[in-house]
Protein backbone atom coordinates (compact mmCIF):
# COMPACT_ATOMS: atom_id res chain seq x y z
CA UNK A 1 0.00 0.00 0.00
CA UNK A 2 1.22 3.29 -0.68
CA UNK A 3 1.78 6.86 1.16
CA UNK A 4 -0.80 7.74 -0.54
CA UNK A 5 -3.22 4.94 -0.45
CA UNK A 6 -2.13 4.44 3.30
CA UNK A 7 -2.93 8.47 3.97
CA UNK A 8 -6.09 8.30 2.11
CA UNK A 9 -7.77 5.47 4.46
CA UNK A 10 -6.53 6.95 7.39
CA UNK A 11 -8.33 9.56 6.57
CA UNK A 12 -11.75 7.99 5.45
CA UNK A 13 -11.55 6.27 8.71
CA UNK A 14 -11.37 9.64 10.79
CA UNK A 15 -14.13 11.46 8.47
CA UNK A 16 -16.28 7.90 9.03
CA UNK A 17 -15.67 8.00 12.88
CA UNK A 18 -16.61 11.67 13.00
CA UNK A 19 -19.74 10.87 10.68
CA UNK A 20 -20.76 8.29 13.78
CA UNK A 21 -20.38 10.53 16.24
CA UNK A 22 -22.36 13.41 15.19
CA UNK A 23 -23.60 15.71 17.66
CA UNK A 24 -22.16 13.68 20.51
CA UNK A 25 -18.91 15.29 20.37
CA UNK A 26 -17.92 18.47 21.71
CA UNK A 27 -18.41 21.66 18.97
CA UNK A 28 -14.02 22.36 19.47
CA UNK A 29 -13.11 18.49 18.63
CA UNK A 30 -15.37 18.34 15.90
CA UNK A 31 -13.98 20.93 14.33
CA UNK A 32 -10.64 20.04 14.95
CA UNK A 33 -10.93 16.68 13.43
CA UNK A 34 -13.61 18.13 10.44
CA UNK A 35 -10.37 20.44 9.69
CA UNK A 36 -7.40 17.80 9.75
CA UNK A 37 -9.65 15.76 7.49
CA UNK A 38 -10.12 18.41 4.90
CA UNK A 39 -6.83 19.48 5.07
CA UNK A 40 -5.05 16.45 4.73
CA UNK A 41 -7.23 15.60 1.38
CA UNK A 42 -7.32 18.72 0.04
CA UNK A 43 -3.64 18.54 0.19
CA UNK A 44 -3.81 14.99 -0.91
CA UNK A 45 -5.92 16.31 -3.86
CA UNK A 46 -2.83 18.90 -4.88
CA UNK A 47 -0.07 16.20 -4.65
CA UNK A 48 3.12 16.33 -3.05
CA UNK A 49 5.55 17.30 -5.97
CA UNK A 50 6.19 20.24 -3.53
CA UNK A 51 6.86 20.68 -0.31
CA UNK A 52 5.60 23.92 2.06
CA UNK A 53 7.71 25.25 4.52
CA UNK A 54 6.83 27.97 7.23
CA UNK A 55 8.81 30.20 8.88
CA UNK A 56 6.59 31.21 12.07
CA UNK A 57 7.77 33.33 15.22
CA UNK A 58 7.53 36.50 17.22
CA UNK A 59 8.34 39.82 16.58
CA UNK A 60 11.93 40.33 16.37
CA UNK A 61 12.95 36.97 16.08
CA UNK A 62 14.12 37.09 12.58
CA UNK A 63 12.15 35.27 10.20
CA UNK A 64 12.02 37.82 7.06
CA UNK A 65 15.76 37.99 7.51
CA UNK A 66 16.21 34.29 7.12
CA UNK A 67 13.44 34.31 4.64
CA UNK A 68 14.95 36.39 2.71
CA UNK A 69 18.84 34.32 3.73
CA UNK A 70 17.49 31.01 2.23
CA UNK A 71 15.65 32.35 -0.68
CA UNK A 72 18.62 34.73 -1.84
CA UNK A 73 16.39 37.73 -2.50
CA UNK A 74 15.38 40.94 -0.45
CA UNK A 75 11.36 40.21 -0.63
CA UNK A 76 9.99 39.61 2.56
CA UNK A 77 9.23 42.19 4.62
CA UNK A 78 12.07 43.42 7.46
CA UNK A 79 12.41 45.71 10.35
CA UNK A 80 9.47 48.38 10.46
CA UNK A 81 7.34 47.20 8.12
CA UNK A 82 6.91 43.71 9.32
CA UNK A 83 4.43 44.25 12.15
CA UNK A 84 2.30 46.17 9.55
CA UNK A 85 0.59 43.63 7.68
CA UNK A 86 -0.90 40.28 8.22
CA UNK A 87 0.11 38.96 4.63
CA UNK A 88 2.04 35.79 3.65
CA UNK A 89 4.99 36.28 1.58
CA UNK A 90 5.92 33.06 -0.23
CA UNK A 91 9.01 32.15 -2.68
CA UNK A 92 8.42 28.88 -4.53
CA UNK A 93 11.30 27.22 -6.38
CA UNK A 94 9.40 26.36 -9.69
CA UNK A 95 6.27 28.10 -11.39
CA UNK A 96 3.88 25.13 -10.99
CA UNK A 97 3.04 26.28 -7.26
CA UNK A 98 0.02 28.40 -7.75
CA UNK A 99 -2.75 26.29 -7.05
CA UNK A 100 -1.39 25.54 -3.90
CA UNK A 101 -0.64 28.67 -2.74
CA UNK A 102 -3.90 29.20 -3.68
CA UNK A 103 -5.64 26.74 -1.85
CA UNK A 104 -3.04 28.24 1.29
CA UNK A 105 -4.71 32.03 0.75
CA UNK A 106 -0.87 33.29 -0.41
CA UNK A 107 -2.29 36.80 -1.96
CA UNK A 108 -0.57 37.06 -5.55
CA UNK A 109 1.28 40.24 -5.34
CA UNK A 110 2.91 38.31 -2.37
CA UNK A 111 4.57 35.45 -4.00
CA UNK A 112 7.96 35.17 -6.19
CA UNK A 113 9.28 32.61 -8.31
CA UNK A 114 12.93 31.64 -8.00
CA UNK A 115 13.27 31.35 -11.55
CA UNK A 116 13.58 32.92 -14.48
CA UNK A 117 15.82 36.01 -14.44
CA UNK A 118 16.54 35.00 -10.95
CA UNK A 119 19.15 32.42 -9.85
CA UNK A 120 18.00 29.09 -10.30
CA UNK A 121 18.77 26.64 -7.06
CA UNK A 122 18.11 23.60 -8.02
CA UNK A 123 18.44 21.63 -4.84
CA UNK A 124 15.22 23.14 -3.65
CA UNK A 125 13.37 22.68 -6.65
CA UNK A 126 9.90 22.05 -5.47
CA UNK A 127 10.61 24.04 -2.00
CA UNK A 128 7.62 26.47 -1.29
CA UNK A 129 8.47 28.69 1.43
CA UNK A 130 6.44 31.01 3.49
CA UNK A 131 6.85 33.64 5.68
CA UNK A 132 4.12 34.00 8.29
CA UNK A 133 3.20 36.93 10.42
CA UNK A 134 4.13 37.50 13.72
CA UNK A 135 2.39 35.19 16.22
CA UNK A 136 2.79 37.64 18.72
CA UNK A 137 1.80 40.45 17.13
CA UNK A 138 -0.74 42.93 18.76
CA UNK A 139 -3.12 42.75 15.29
CA UNK A 140 -5.32 40.41 15.87
CA UNK A 141 -5.41 39.16 12.48
CA UNK A 142 -1.62 38.08 12.38
CA UNK A 143 -2.64 35.35 14.91
CA UNK A 144 -5.87 34.54 12.71
CA UNK A 145 -3.27 34.30 9.89
CA UNK A 146 -0.91 32.11 11.99
CA UNK A 147 -3.66 29.88 13.44
CA UNK A 148 -5.21 29.49 9.90
CA UNK A 149 -1.82 28.44 8.24
CA UNK A 150 -0.45 25.92 10.23
CA UNK A 151 -2.30 23.16 9.98
CA UNK A 152 -1.14 23.99 5.94
CA UNK A 153 2.20 23.87 5.80
CA UNK A 154 4.07 20.27 5.55
CA UNK A 155 7.76 21.42 7.57
CA UNK A 156 7.55 23.58 10.14
CA UNK A 157 10.35 26.29 11.72
CA UNK A 158 10.23 28.05 14.65
CA UNK A 159 12.21 30.88 14.46
CA UNK A 160 13.35 32.05 18.11
CA UNK A 161 15.94 34.56 19.53
CA UNK A 162 17.91 34.57 22.54
CA UNK A 163 15.66 37.01 24.32
CA UNK A 164 12.26 35.71 23.39
CA UNK A 165 12.60 31.76 23.26
CA UNK A 166 10.98 31.40 26.58
CA UNK A 167 7.93 32.97 25.88
CA UNK A 168 5.05 31.81 27.23
CA UNK A 169 2.43 32.69 23.99
CA UNK A 170 4.82 30.63 21.82
CA UNK A 171 5.30 27.63 24.88
CA UNK A 172 1.81 27.44 26.04
CA UNK A 173 0.02 28.86 22.55
CA UNK A 174 1.60 27.01 20.09
CA UNK A 175 4.47 24.40 20.85
CA UNK A 176 2.89 22.51 23.79
CA UNK A 177 -0.48 21.98 21.59
CA UNK A 178 1.95 20.36 18.97
CA UNK A 179 2.98 17.00 20.26
CA UNK A 180 2.99 14.29 17.96
CA UNK A 181 3.82 16.58 15.26
CA UNK A 182 7.53 16.92 16.05
CA UNK A 183 7.32 14.69 13.03
CA UNK A 184 7.41 18.16 11.13
CA UNK A 185 9.21 20.34 13.31
CA UNK A 186 12.19 21.90 13.36
CA UNK A 187 13.57 25.17 15.72
CA UNK A 188 15.78 27.74 14.83
CA UNK A 189 17.67 29.56 17.64
CA UNK A 190 18.40 33.11 15.34
CA UNK A 191 21.12 35.14 16.49
CA UNK A 192 23.17 33.04 17.75
CA UNK A 193 25.83 35.68 17.07
CA UNK A 194 24.33 38.07 19.65
CA UNK A 195 25.34 35.46 22.63
CA UNK A 196 28.88 34.81 23.72
CA UNK A 197 30.33 31.59 22.89
CA UNK A 198 30.71 30.67 26.72
CA UNK A 199 26.92 30.81 27.00
CA UNK A 200 25.63 29.55 23.95
CA UNK A 201 25.90 25.88 25.01
CA UNK A 202 23.78 26.95 28.27
CA UNK A 203 21.43 29.30 26.38
CA UNK A 204 20.96 25.84 23.93
CA UNK A 205 20.31 23.39 26.79
CA UNK A 206 17.55 25.82 28.78
CA UNK A 207 15.63 25.81 25.23
CA UNK A 208 15.85 21.99 25.18
CA UNK A 209 14.89 22.10 28.20
CA UNK A 210 11.84 24.12 27.95
CA UNK A 211 10.92 21.58 24.25
CA UNK A 212 11.24 18.66 26.32
CA UNK A 213 8.68 20.04 28.94
CA UNK A 214 6.47 21.09 26.27
CA UNK A 215 6.36 17.26 25.64
CA UNK A 216 8.19 17.90 22.27
CA UNK A 217 11.00 15.00 21.58
CA UNK A 218 13.28 15.16 19.29
CA UNK A 219 12.70 18.15 17.44
CA UNK A 220 16.32 19.24 16.07
CA UNK A 221 17.28 22.57 17.19
CA UNK A 222 19.79 24.09 14.85
CA UNK A 223 21.75 27.75 16.08
CA UNK A 224 21.81 30.09 12.90
CA UNK A 225 22.73 33.89 12.29
CA UNK A 226 20.50 35.53 9.74
CA UNK A 227 23.29 38.33 9.64
CA UNK A 228 26.26 36.69 9.83
CA UNK A 229 24.85 33.35 7.69
CA UNK A 230 25.83 31.13 10.51
CA UNK A 231 24.16 27.67 10.47
CA UNK A 232 22.31 28.87 7.62
CA UNK A 233 23.81 26.60 4.98
CA UNK A 234 22.62 23.66 7.35
CA UNK A 235 19.80 24.36 6.96
CA UNK A 236 19.99 25.15 3.19
CA UNK A 237 20.99 21.58 3.18
CA UNK A 238 18.11 20.25 5.40
CA UNK A 239 15.97 21.77 3.09
CA UNK A 240 17.07 20.56 -0.29
CA UNK A 241 17.43 17.00 1.14
CA UNK A 242 13.64 17.13 2.16
CA UNK A 243 12.53 17.99 -1.68
CA UNK A 244 14.65 15.42 -2.67
CA UNK A 245 13.25 12.57 -0.63
CA UNK A 246 9.90 14.23 -0.61
CA UNK A 247 9.05 13.06 2.61
CA UNK A 248 7.63 15.74 4.64
CA UNK A 249 4.15 16.44 3.10
CA UNK A 250 3.49 13.10 3.87
CA UNK A 251 4.96 13.32 7.48
CA UNK A 252 2.95 16.55 8.46
CA UNK A 253 -0.26 14.97 7.44
CA UNK A 254 0.22 11.71 8.90
CA UNK A 255 1.07 14.12 12.28
CA UNK A 256 -2.22 15.78 11.82
CA UNK A 257 -4.14 12.71 11.48
CA UNK A 258 -2.29 11.53 14.27
CA UNK A 259 -3.59 14.83 16.47
CA UNK A 260 -6.54 14.55 15.14
CA UNK A 261 -7.35 11.31 16.43
CA UNK A 262 -5.91 11.30 19.56
CA UNK A 263 -8.10 14.13 20.14
CA UNK A 264 -11.26 11.74 19.08
CA UNK A 265 -9.81 8.96 21.06
CA UNK A 266 -10.26 11.82 24.37
CA UNK A 267 -13.61 11.74 23.78
CA UNK A 268 -14.22 8.27 23.57
CA UNK A 269 -13.39 6.03 26.31
CA UNK A 270 -11.56 2.87 26.20
CA UNK A 271 -13.79 0.74 28.49
CA UNK A 272 -17.42 0.38 29.06
CA UNK A 273 -18.71 -2.21 30.39
CA UNK A 274 -22.42 -2.98 29.60
CA UNK A 275 -24.45 -6.18 29.37
CA UNK A 276 -27.92 -5.92 27.65
CA UNK A 277 -29.02 -9.03 29.70
CA UNK A 278 -27.47 -8.04 32.74
CA UNK A 279 -28.69 -4.50 32.54
CA UNK A 280 -31.87 -5.92 32.47
CA UNK A 281 -32.38 -8.31 35.02
CA UNK A 282 -31.01 -5.22 37.04
CA UNK A 283 -33.79 -3.25 36.43
CA UNK A 284 -36.72 -5.78 36.16
CA UNK A 285 -37.93 -5.89 39.88
CA UNK A 286 -38.42 -1.87 39.77
CA UNK A 287 -40.57 -2.75 36.97
CA UNK A 288 -42.29 -5.64 38.48
CA UNK A 289 -43.23 -3.66 41.54
CA UNK A 290 -44.33 -0.48 39.61
CA UNK A 291 -46.83 -2.74 37.85
CA UNK A 292 -47.56 -4.77 40.99
CA UNK A 293 -47.40 -7.91 39.13
CA UNK A 294 -46.16 -10.48 41.61
CA UNK A 295 -49.66 -9.24 43.51
CA UNK A 296 -52.05 -9.83 40.46
CA UNK A 297 -50.39 -12.98 39.79
CA UNK A 298 -51.35 -14.09 43.42
CA UNK A 299 -54.87 -12.79 43.11
CA UNK A 300 -55.56 -14.77 39.57
CA UNK A 301 -53.81 -18.02 42.45
CA UNK A 302 -57.02 -16.98 44.72
CA UNK A 303 -59.58 -16.63 41.96
CA UNK A 304 -58.99 -20.03 40.57
CA UNK A 305 -58.52 -21.66 44.22
CA UNK A 306 -61.71 -20.25 45.21
CA UNK A 307 -63.44 -20.32 41.83
CA UNK A 308 -64.42 -16.58 41.56
CA UNK A 309 -62.89 -13.21 40.95
CA UNK A 310 -61.34 -11.65 38.01
CA UNK A 311 -58.30 -9.36 38.96
CA UNK A 312 -56.61 -6.54 36.51
CA UNK A 313 -53.43 -4.68 36.51
CA UNK A 314 -53.65 -1.14 38.05
CA UNK A 315 -51.67 1.88 36.14
CA UNK A 316 -47.89 1.25 36.12
CA UNK A 317 -46.66 3.67 38.99
CA UNK A 318 -45.38 7.10 37.19
CA UNK A 319 -42.38 7.85 39.74
CA UNK A 320 -41.50 4.13 39.80
CA UNK A 321 -40.85 4.07 36.17
CA UNK A 322 -39.33 7.58 35.83
CA UNK A 323 -36.78 6.43 38.15
CA UNK A 324 -36.15 3.15 36.64
CA UNK A 325 -34.93 5.08 33.79
CA UNK A 326 -33.43 7.43 35.38
CA UNK A 327 -30.74 4.45 37.14
CA UNK A 328 -30.72 2.87 33.62
CA UNK A 329 -29.39 5.99 31.87
CA UNK A 330 -26.81 6.17 35.27
CA UNK A 331 -25.45 2.92 34.76
CA UNK A 332 -25.42 2.56 31.01
CA UNK A 333 -23.89 6.46 30.53
CA UNK A 334 -21.45 6.80 33.53
CA UNK A 335 -18.43 5.74 31.61
CA UNK A 336 -19.63 8.24 28.56
CA UNK A 337 -18.46 11.58 28.10
CA UNK A 338 -21.17 14.47 28.19
CA UNK A 339 -22.45 14.55 24.99
CA UNK A 340 -22.59 10.89 24.37
CA UNK A 341 -24.64 10.86 27.72
CA UNK A 342 -27.38 12.88 26.31
CA UNK A 343 -27.43 11.00 23.54
CA UNK A 344 -28.29 8.16 25.07
CA UNK A 345 -31.31 10.19 26.91
CA UNK A 346 -32.76 11.18 23.48
CA UNK A 347 -32.28 7.95 21.63
CA UNK A 348 -33.96 5.95 24.63
CA UNK A 349 -37.65 5.56 25.38
CA UNK A 350 -39.11 8.87 27.23
CA UNK A 351 -39.97 8.36 30.98
CA UNK A 352 -43.91 8.71 29.67
CA UNK A 353 -43.42 6.64 26.50
CA UNK A 354 -41.93 3.98 28.28
CA UNK A 355 -44.78 3.76 31.04
CA UNK A 356 -47.48 3.65 28.41
CA UNK A 357 -45.22 0.47 26.91
CA UNK A 358 -45.32 -0.70 30.21
CA UNK A 359 -49.53 -0.78 30.82
CA UNK A 360 -50.10 -2.40 27.19
CA UNK A 361 -47.21 -5.07 28.19
CA UNK A 362 -48.83 -6.26 30.97
CA UNK A 363 -52.16 -4.98 29.56
CA UNK A 364 -51.50 -8.37 27.30
CA UNK A 365 -50.83 -10.43 30.13
CA UNK A 366 -53.45 -13.56 30.18
CA UNK A 367 -55.39 -13.33 33.33
CA UNK A 368 -56.80 -17.23 33.56
CA UNK A 369 -59.00 -17.83 36.50
CA UNK A 370 -61.38 -20.72 35.25
CA UNK A 371 -60.88 -23.69 37.16
CA UNK A 372 -59.84 -27.37 35.80
CA UNK A 373 -61.73 -27.85 32.48
CA UNK A 374 -63.42 -31.27 34.23
CA UNK A 375 -63.81 -29.69 38.00
CA UNK A 376 -67.75 -29.20 37.35
CA UNK A 377 -68.14 -33.40 35.66
CA UNK A 378 -65.58 -34.50 38.89
CA UNK A 379 -67.97 -32.08 41.36
CA UNK A 380 -71.07 -33.26 40.09
CA UNK A 381 -69.40 -37.15 40.64
CA UNK A 382 -68.45 -36.62 44.36
CA UNK A 383 -71.62 -35.22 45.52
CA UNK A 384 -73.61 -38.25 43.21
CA UNK A 385 -71.28 -40.56 44.99
CA UNK A 386 -71.97 -38.82 48.60
CA UNK A 387 -75.86 -38.81 48.09
CA UNK A 388 -75.49 -42.62 47.20
CA UNK A 389 -73.45 -43.59 50.39
CA UNK A 390 -76.54 -41.57 52.05
CA UNK A 391 -78.98 -43.38 50.37
CA UNK A 392 -77.24 -46.79 51.18
CA UNK A 393 -76.61 -45.93 54.84
CA UNK A 394 -79.99 -45.29 55.03
CA UNK A 395 -81.61 -48.68 53.57
CA UNK A 396 -79.09 -50.60 55.69
CA UNK A 397 -80.10 -49.01 58.87
CA UNK A 398 -84.09 -49.87 58.17
CA UNK A 399 -82.86 -53.65 57.22
CA UNK A 400 -81.12 -53.60 60.63
CA UNK A 401 -84.34 -52.80 62.00
CA UNK A 402 -85.88 -55.38 60.19
CA UNK A 403 -87.55 -53.42 57.32
CA UNK A 404 -86.83 -55.11 55.22
CA UNK A 405 -85.85 -57.89 56.43
CA UNK A 406 -82.38 -59.04 54.89
CA UNK A 407 -80.82 -61.98 55.94
CA UNK A 408 -77.07 -61.80 56.98
CA UNK A 409 -74.65 -60.63 56.50
CA UNK A 410 -76.54 -58.19 53.95
CA UNK A 411 -77.12 -55.36 56.25
CA UNK A 412 -73.59 -55.35 57.03
CA UNK A 413 -72.53 -55.21 53.45
CA UNK A 414 -74.73 -52.58 52.82
CA UNK A 415 -72.75 -50.86 55.54
CA UNK A 416 -69.52 -51.03 53.78
CA UNK A 417 -71.01 -50.00 50.79
CA UNK A 418 -72.06 -46.87 51.95
CA UNK A 419 -68.71 -46.44 53.45
CA UNK A 420 -66.73 -47.44 50.53
CA UNK A 421 -69.10 -44.56 48.37
CA UNK A 422 -68.50 -42.17 51.35
CA UNK A 423 -64.63 -42.74 51.08
CA UNK A 424 -64.60 -42.43 47.08
CA UNK A 425 -67.00 -39.24 47.19
CA UNK A 426 -64.83 -37.15 49.82
CA UNK A 427 -61.58 -38.77 47.63
CA UNK A 428 -63.26 -37.30 44.38
CA UNK A 429 -64.18 -34.25 46.08
CA UNK A 430 -60.38 -33.98 47.73
CA UNK A 431 -59.49 -34.58 44.37
CA UNK A 432 -61.18 -31.02 43.04
CA UNK A 433 -60.00 -29.16 45.62
CA UNK A 434 -56.13 -30.82 44.51
CA UNK A 435 -56.68 -29.94 40.91
CA UNK A 436 -57.55 -26.01 41.82
CA UNK A 437 -54.39 -25.35 43.88
CA UNK A 438 -52.35 -27.09 41.33
CA UNK A 439 -54.06 -25.03 38.55
CA UNK A 440 -53.50 -21.96 40.68
CA UNK A 441 -50.13 -22.50 41.27
CA UNK A 442 -49.28 -22.84 37.99
CA UNK A 443 -51.50 -20.05 36.81
CA UNK A 444 -50.10 -18.18 39.19
CA UNK A 445 -46.60 -18.64 38.02
CA UNK A 446 -47.43 -18.44 34.34
CA UNK A 447 -48.43 -14.96 34.82
CA UNK A 448 -45.88 -13.97 36.87
CA UNK A 449 -43.49 -15.58 33.91
CA UNK A 450 -45.78 -14.21 31.05
CA UNK A 451 -45.67 -10.50 33.19
CA UNK A 452 -41.68 -10.72 33.35
CA UNK A 453 -41.14 -11.75 30.05
CA UNK A 454 -43.58 -8.79 28.63
CA UNK A 455 -41.51 -6.26 31.08
CA UNK A 456 -38.37 -7.47 29.85
CA UNK A 457 -39.13 -6.96 26.35
CA UNK A 458 -40.06 -3.72 27.16
CA UNK A 459 -36.68 -2.75 28.94
CA UNK A 460 -34.87 -4.63 25.85
CA UNK A 461 -36.61 -2.43 22.92
CA UNK A 462 -37.41 0.56 25.09
CA UNK A 463 -33.72 0.79 26.80
CA UNK A 464 -31.65 -1.77 25.79
CA UNK A 465 -31.75 -1.63 22.44
CA UNK A 466 -31.05 2.02 22.27
CA UNK A 467 -28.39 1.51 24.58
CA UNK A 468 -26.87 -1.30 22.50
CA UNK A 469 -27.10 0.64 19.62
CA UNK A 470 -25.33 3.88 20.91
CA UNK A 471 -22.85 1.99 22.32
CA UNK A 472 -21.66 0.08 19.53
CA UNK A 473 -21.48 3.73 17.73
CA UNK A 474 -19.14 4.33 20.57
CA UNK A 475 -16.86 1.48 19.92
CA UNK A 476 -16.87 2.41 16.17
CA UNK A 477 -15.68 5.40 16.23
CA UNK A 478 -12.99 4.50 18.85
CA UNK A 479 -12.04 1.68 15.96
CA UNK A 480 -12.17 4.35 13.04
CA UNK A 481 -9.74 6.67 15.59
CA UNK A 482 -7.09 4.07 16.16
CA UNK A 483 -7.23 2.66 12.90
CA UNK A 484 -6.77 6.89 11.82
CA UNK A 485 -4.47 6.81 14.21
CA UNK A 486 -2.40 3.27 13.97
CA UNK A 487 -2.14 2.12 10.31
CA UNK A 488 1.47 2.90 9.26
CA UNK A 489 3.16 4.95 6.69
CA UNK A 490 5.16 3.43 5.52
CA UNK A 491 8.77 4.91 7.13
CA UNK A 492 6.93 6.61 9.63
CA UNK A 493 9.13 6.10 12.64
CA UNK A 494 12.05 4.69 11.03
CA UNK A 495 15.00 5.83 9.74
CA UNK A 496 13.87 5.88 6.30
CA UNK A 497 11.29 8.60 6.76
CA UNK A 498 13.52 11.06 9.47
CA UNK A 499 14.65 14.41 8.58
CA UNK A 500 17.87 14.06 6.82
CA UNK A 501 20.77 13.41 8.11
CA UNK A 502 21.85 16.75 8.03
CA UNK A 503 19.03 17.57 10.57
CA UNK A 504 20.57 15.05 13.17
CA UNK A 505 24.07 16.41 12.58
CA UNK A 506 22.75 19.87 12.53
CA UNK A 507 20.96 19.12 16.23
CA UNK A 508 23.82 17.26 17.55
CA UNK A 509 25.81 20.59 17.41
CA UNK A 510 23.25 22.72 19.09
CA UNK A 511 23.22 19.94 21.87
CA UNK A 512 19.56 18.64 20.84
CA UNK A 513 18.79 14.98 20.92
CA UNK A 514 19.56 13.78 17.30
CA UNK A 515 16.36 11.65 16.67
CA UNK A 516 13.89 11.12 13.86
CA UNK A 517 11.81 14.07 13.49
CA UNK A 518 9.83 14.12 10.20
CA UNK A 519 8.43 12.87 6.88
CA UNK A 520 7.70 9.51 5.83
CA UNK A 521 9.22 7.73 2.67
CA UNK A 522 8.57 9.08 -0.96
CA UNK A 523 5.15 7.48 -2.15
Amino acid sequence: MTDDTTLRARTDDLAQALAVAGERLDAPTAARVQQAVDGVRERLALGVDHTVVALAGGTGSGKSSLFNKISRLTFADVGIKRPTTARVTACSWDDGAEALLDWIGVDRERRIVQAGELEMDDALDGLVLLDLPDHDSIEPKHREVVDRILPLVDLLIWVVDPQKYADDALHSGYLRESVGMEASMLVLLNQIDTVPPARRDELRADLDRLLEDDGLRGVPVIAVSARTGEGVAQVHELLSEVCERQTVAAGRAAGELDAAARLLLSQVPAEVPWDLEHAVARELPALVDATGLDAVAGQVGAAVRNGYGMPEFPPPDRDAVTLSRARWLTRAGAPLPSGWQRSLAETTASADVLRTAVAEAVRKVRLDVAGPRRARATRRLAWALGIAAAAVATFAGFALGGTPDLPAPWPWLLWVLAGALLVAALAVGASVVVARRRLAARRAAGVAREGRAALEKVLADGLGLPTQKLLAEHKRVRTLAQSARDLPVAGAGSEGGSLPPGASAAASSTGAVPQAAAGVARR
